[in-house]
This record gives C-alpha cells, structure tokens and sequence, in this order.
C-alpha cells in the first residue's frame, strides 16, 4: 500500500512557480496567476514562461532553475506533451508538489495514459506530491491560496469539498456565491495519477479549519488504503460521499449465487457503511448535509419534535420521520402540561406541536422552548406556513433565541412558501439553522446526521478476527492440483477439503470413481448418503438426474453410481464426469447461505442469507467486506435478515446455534483473505442446528 502524502507543503507552501504562466488574458496560464494574487496568497509567487520578462506585475522567469531556490508547489499549465520535461525540471529543481492542470493524459486514450504513467514515475522517483493531471486545481480559503483556473473564490468556511469531476465543482463554487456557503478547501482530483481521495480526506481530517469533508467521486484508487482512512477520519469528521457510476462488482458473477445478489453499487454501499461514511443520494442532499454538520450539533439521539403552524405539513413530516430512520420523540406528562397551559385549547400539545395558523412568535417561542426542554427531545424540525398573520422574520428571531438557549439540540426549520417567507429564511441561514421549502429535506438530513452519530459510537477497533485450526499448506496444495489440471472450477470434495482446512464444519464428503469404490465409502461415511456427479461443468446438478438423495445401502448405492453415470452421458454426452461424490446425508436445518465475490477495489465481500433453492427468489441477504470484519460486525449481518428470525426460534422451534454461523463466516472471511485467488465462494445450503451448523455444497472458483 502506497503511504499517504504529507500535504502541508501542499496547502501551506511558501512558495509557488506557475509554469506556462501567460501574459494574455483569457488564458489559463494568465488566470492561474491571477488568481494567485487575488485571494491574498501570502508566499511568494513565480510566473514561469520563457517568451516573457513580466507578468500581472510580477518578474517571470525562464524556467524554474532561474528562480534560484527550491519552490513547494508548481502549478503547470503547458501542453501535455511538454509536462513530463516540466516534471523532470521540477525534479531536478527539488520542488515538493505538483499541481498538474493539462488535460490531454489517460482521458484520451491509450497515448495519453502512456504519457501519465511517465509523468507519475517521474514524480515518484523524486518524492514529489502529484495532483491531476487534467484538474481545474485547488484552494485553501483560509491559508490563502487558490491555484486553479476556477472563476469563483469561496467565502471562507469549514466545509472541505474534494471532487473527481472539475465541472461539477466549478458549477458548486459559483452556486456557493448565491447560498452564502463557505468552504476550508476545495480540491478537484482529476486523473488522480498520484494523490487520490484517501490523500485528501486525510488531511481533511486533521485540518482545524474543516468541520465536515464532502466527496464527489466516480471510483475509488486504492480500495485497501481508502477503507483505512476512511474509518479513521470518519471517527473525528463527518465523511459525506455522493458516488456515482457503478462498481466492477459482480462483473463476473454470472457462475455464482453470491456473485448475482451482488449489485454492480454493493460493494460501495458496504464498504461505506463499514467505515462510517454518510452516503448521499444527490448533490442537493450531499449540501443540505453539509450545512447541516457545518452549524448544527450532532444529535445524541433519533428522537424528534416537530412544532408546526398548520396540521397538514405535520402530518407529512411525521410520516417522513417514521419512515426513516428517526422516531417521534414522546414528551414528558410535565412537558406536555406546560404545552397545555401556554397554548391555545385548540393546539395540539402532543408530537407534533400544533401552535395553529394564528400562532405569532411568542407562540412558536414558548413551545419550541419546551420542547428541546424536554430529556426525551434529541432534536427539532420547526414548519412555518405562510398565514395573514405570520411574522417570518420575528419568528425566525425567536427560534434563532431559542436554538442558543439549547446549543446542543440540532434544530431545522422548513419554511414552506416562498416570497412571504423568504426574510425569515434568511435569517435562519445566515445563523447556521438549515431552511428548507419542505419538511422532508430537513429530515433526511437529520437521519444523516443520526447515522454519523451512531457510528461514531461504535468501538474505535475490535479485536482482528482470532481463529484456531487453520491449516493454509494443504490448501495451497489442492488450489495448485487444480490449476495444474486447467480447472476453474473446483470439485465439490476438493472444495470442502479446503473449507475443512480452515476449521468450516462441513457434512463429510468424498469421491469415488466406481460403484464398488462408491459403495465402500458410503459405508464408511454412513448411511444414508447422497450422491452427486462431481464435474465442474455442470451447474444444475439436479435438472440433468445427476444427483441421488436418500441412498440407504451398498447396493443401492452402485445402483445409483450408473443411473447418475447414465443420465450425464445422456443429456451432457461431452461433459468431463471426474466421479460421483458420496457425502453423508444430514437432518434437516434451518437452510442458510454464506458466500463470497471478489470486488474489484475493496477485495472479499461475504454474504449471509437464507439458503437453498430460495436464495436469489427471496434475495435475504446482508453483505460485509472481508477487510476489517469483525465478529460484532458478524452478529451484525445476521441481525440485518429474515433470516435471524428464524435462528432466534420461531413459533416453537429451537433456536439455532448463531455462535457457530458466526464462527463459520469469520473462518470464510479468513479463508478468501488469505487465498486472493479464491475468486468466488458458495456454502449453500449450510444447515444450522440447536449446536452447531454443517455446510453442504460449497463452489469454489478461481482465477
């Protein structure tokens, strides 16, 4: 793994070289130097063209040896064909970091990805930071600097926004203009040849001026390194990814169970949940969370009272907040009392708080005090509808008052109109309380900021998966023998070998190659067995007659050994028969699945569900990645299905041994971490009993 980037000569350089700096206005080169001066850079700036002896008011310079001393941050705007001469200068010059504007690099085809393979070695072998190429570039609001090409300079805030796509970002900077929204950094990453995600999210995380980190992103570089900072600044900062485009997951899936119930976005989706990331589903939601974590307190709970003008909208933000993952605070019989005697007959003192269409700002003061009064209130969602007798702004003030009194609580406000209302929403703004035109954004952004807070709560780091009995020499064996023989596919023996290996409780299983061998080793295994064609070209065993349940005796079993024999060569004449596989037959268990596919950044994502010939109909199943997984987040998983009900004993049943599934996904996870080349796994069905939990069938294939 790459070690992340020490950015502080990055953000904080003393001294910055503009190369293809231009005299002509319009340019890039001439707005980078702009741009510089503009926003009060403090360091030393220097514009680096050979054709010119000044530019903007500063001295230009041939090339960056004739500035003579060594420059932090070199922003280069030439050519793409001129860049990787420019890197070698900057090597040779001892330059720290670059900030590669160009475009014409691995976005335009084969060439061009040659051309940014070179730059980024170059900048490697000299130890240089590399951000793009093709990038608009980066800002600090509060060093300053602003080395990019962008129109706009934000106000300065505490909002870090790193952003894969420079339009995206530059269309947010100029919207920021008319929301007042304020930023600590801006960072636009494109190509990503070198500095990536990881790096900045890092380095966000421990920035004083950064309250939230916001992320647009298409993928992710380096999924091992991401996952581990991402858990690591998601423990001090709100993380917020919006992550569009799809990820290579269950690409190649077709073969597997596993590997279709999972989603080309799966592994995203867990991963981010693993490490504490809040994803959002839109850019209007990743900037209403943004606001949100930027002024207002995580709450300590879900529990929400909502205090509202008109009964209709606060029958839908109920709704909204029972449908996500808040609830309806319940207040206190002293509570209500005092809602009772300082309201109208007519409010409704119970959640929500209806203070009627009359209600002045007196009116919205003294509930919205006793609510966030109350112990079981976490936070508040205040609706305000336009009425001849609304005071916008007064109202606005008196919520503003009340917020003060109870810092902690988070409050939102939704002021549904528009015109009318527009003073007081302002006012709510510019004071950090989020204004929406509707309930429901306020609640999903609450619900965001609910979930960062329960996962904030989890332990900081659990004990790595501990695991006896594991014995990897033999598997690698088997995993050679097969590779050797120019199989994919392993054979249902060879399979629950390795799982035995790894301590996997499996039903006893072996392969026979005649029916009398058969017959000797069902007597051994024990009846009754059942039988199975072992070929690892065939999927659907049973559809061909190519599987025996229930055989009770020797001569039942030869019997069986040629009818399976019979029916493959029948309907599969060309298919490759390896044998036919013994395997004790069990009692009936609860049927489950435990699975994995490889993801292609973020490597083993494990599956548990209900199993059997249900498995993609019922598709009740929860997903972790094997990195990281511990057995809390084990116990997790099983409680996240239906699945779990079952386990737990239902309508007189037993319950089930949830010790040993746990056990036996720790040891798969183990497994497929350890043998990379394990490319996709089934256990279905694993049958789980009052003591204890057997695997069946296991697949496994390899690359």
């Amino acid at each position: 793994m790459r070690y992340l980037a020490d950015l502080h000569a990055f953000f904080c350089p003393q001294t910055v070289a503009i190369v293809g700096a231009s005299q002509k206005p319009g340019k890039i080169g001439n707005v980078l130097v702009k741009n510089m001066i503009a926003c009060g850079y403090p360091g030393r700036i220097y514009p680096v063209n050979p054709k010119e002896e000044e530019i903007e008011g500063l001295r230009c310079y041939p090339n960056l040896s004739a500035i003579g001393e060594n420059v932090d941050l070199v922003v280069v705007a030439v050519p793409a064909n001129r860049v990787i001469a420019v890197a070698q200068e900057c090597g040779l010059a001892g330059a720290k970091n670059l900030v590669v504007i160009s475009a014409g690099f691995k976005e335009v085809g084969k060439e061009g990805l040659i051309l940014e393979k070179e730059l980024t070695r170059i900048c490697r072998s000299y130890g240089m930071g590399l951000l793009g190429p093709n990038c608009v570039g980066m800002m600090d609001t509060h060093v300053p600097i602003n080395a990019s090409f962008s129109a706009v300079f934000p106000k300065q805030g505490n909002i870090a926004f790193i952003s894969q796509s420079g339009a995206m970002l530059v269309a947010i900077l100029d919207w920021s203009l008319t929301t007042g929204l304020g930023f600590s950094r801006i960072v636009s990453l494109g190509n990503k040849a070198d500095l990536n995600e990881a790096d900045f999210i890092a380095d966000a995380a421990n920035d004083p001026n950064t309250r939230v980190i916001l992320c647009y992103i298409e993928d992710v570089t380096r999924g091992q390194q991401f996952l581990q900072v991402a858990r690591a600044a998601s423990r001090k900062k709100p993380v917020i990814i919006l992550k569009s485009g799809a990820s290579q997951a269950g690409a190649q899936a077709a073969s597997s169970h596993t590997g279709a119930l999972a989603g080309s976005d799966l592994a995203y989706e867990t991963a981010f949940r693993q490490c504490g990331i809040i994803r959002a589903r839109s850019m209007a939601e990743l900037f209403d969370l943004a606001v949100a974590f930027a002024h207002q307190p995580v709450p300590k709970g879900n529990r929400v009272a909502v205090v509202t003008n008109a009964g209709g909208p606060g029958i839908v933000t109920t709704d909204s907040i029972e449908m996500s993952e808040l609830t309806m605070a319940r207040f206190s019989k002293e509570t209500s009392q005092e809602l009772r005697v300082n309201l109208p007959r007519e409010a409704a003192i119970y959640n929500p708080v209806d203070v009627l269409g009359d209600a002045d700002e007196n009116r919205y003061r003294s509930a919205l005090e006793k609510v966030l009064g109350d112990q079981s209130v976490d936070s508040a969602v205040v609706l305000v509808c336009p009425t001849a007798v609304t005071e916008p702004e007064q109202t606005a003030r008196a919520i503003i008052e009340t917020h003060r009194i109870y810092p902690n609580k988070p409050v939102f406000a939704a002021y549904m109109g528009g015109k009318t209302l527009a003073g007081g929403a302002k006012l709510l703004a510019e004071e950090g309380i989020p204004c929406f035109t509707f309930p429901e954004p306020a609640v999903r952004a609450l619900s965001g900021m609910v979930r960062y807070a329960r996962a904030r709560e989890l332990p900081e780091k659990e004990k790595e998966l501990e695991l006896g009995g594991i014995q990897p020499e033999p598997v690698k064996e088997i995993l050679q023998k097969v590779r050797q023989e120019g199989r994919l596919t392993l054979l249902g023996s060879e399979a629950s070998q390795v799982a035995g290996c790894y301590g996997i409780a499996v039903a006893p299983i072996v392969l026979a190659t005649s029916p009398h061998e058969a017959a000797a080793r069902a007597q051994e295994i024990g009846f009754p067995v059942v039988m199975k064609v072992a070929s690892p070209q065939i999927l659907h065993k049973t559809d061909i007659g190519g599987v025996k349940i229930g055989v009770e005796t020797p001569q039942e079993v030869k019997k069986a050994f040629i009818e399976i024999t019979e029916n493959v060569q029948r309907f599969l004449p060309k298919v490759v028969i390896h044998g036919i596989e013994i395997q004790k037959m069990m009692p009936q268990g609860t049927e489950l699945i435990i699975g994995m596919t490889r993801d292609v950044q973020f490597g083993p994502l494990i599956a548990f569900g209900l199993g059997g010939i249900y498995v993609n109909l019922l598709k009740d199943v929860s997903f972790r990645l094997a990195h990281g997984l511990t057995r809390q987040e084990i116990q997790q998983m099983l409680t996240e299905t239906k699945a779990y009900t079952l386990l737990r004993g239902y309508r007189g049943e037993k319950p089930k041994d949830l010790g040993a599934i746990v056990e036996m996904i720790a040891r798969t996870a183990r497994l497929v971490l350890d043998f990379p080349e394990i490319g996709e796994m089934d256990i279905n069905p694993v049958f789980a009993y009052p003591d204890g939990a057997f695997a069946l069938d296991i697949k496994i294939t390899i690359s």
